[in-house]
């Protein structure tokens, strides 16, 4: 299918015997134990399991690999995230680029390294500027930004940080995105720190041989 999963075409990276990613470097450097959960393949889900493992595998670029490998293991809420994630992903209000830009700051504040390196790219073709992304990697405040970009930063920045919005920066990003789109920008935040939390807590890396975007001790 042409439509990809939330990972996107930079994340293809699956082992030929693992059948998906190895939790080999995790959020907080290289992993020595075994993998908290261990790579599933098609075969191996249960009765269960197997129905959101085929929806998945038909949209995702990394098959049952990346935050579906633990979110399988509750295949009723998989199924459900399942069907948010392509809503926010596919059929959301926000604008692509604004979208994304989201994403990434989500992937920032919890430094995770799957998001934004599976997101990083994603934004880029999307028409997010690279200095604009290279000043959130390097968590300033990006310079350069356009006026709705601005909007979704402060924003989002304001409902993680503060856990409130003040009513300029409200008014400003309903002004940019309508009522629906400010409600759709809330969803798409609160999903995407349950999907860094998912891969945080599984040790979820990037693909074997790639370069995890955070290194240990920056900011």
């Amino acid at each position: 299918m042409g439509r990809l999963g939330i990972w996107g075409s930079a994340a293809v990276a699956v082992l030929a015997a693992g059948g998906g990613w190895l939790a080999a470097q995790g959020t907080r450097g290289a992993v020595a134990h075994a993998p908290r959960f261990p790579q599933l393949t098609l075969e191996q889900l249960t009765p269960a399991q197997r129905p959101v493992g085929e929806k998945i595998l038909k949209v995702s670029s990394v098959g049952l690999a990346g935050p579906y490998n633990p979110m399988i293991r509750s295949p009723e809420m998989a199924q459900r995230m399942y069907d948010l994630l392509d809503y926010l992903r596919w059929h959301t209000s926000v604008p692509t680029r604004l979208n994304e830009f989201a994403i990434l700051i989500q992937g920032r504040l919890w430094r995770s390294q799957v998001e934004w390196f599976a997101h990083y790219p994603l934004a880029i073709k999307a028409g997010l500027s690279e200095q604009v992304a290279a000043d959130l990697k390097a968590n300033k405040r990006p310079e350069g930004m356009k006026p709705d970009e601005a909007a979704v930063y402060d924003f989002c920045m304001e409902l993680s940080t503060q856990h409130a919005v003040s009513d300029g920066t409200f008014a400003r990003a309903k002004a940019v995105l309508g009522e629906q789109g400010v409600v759709d920008l809330t969803a798409l935040t609160g999903t995407y720190v349950t999907v860094a939390m998912l891969l945080s807590m599984a040790e979820e890396g990037v693909p074997p041989g790639k370069e995890p975007p955070f290194k240990p001790g920056e900011q």
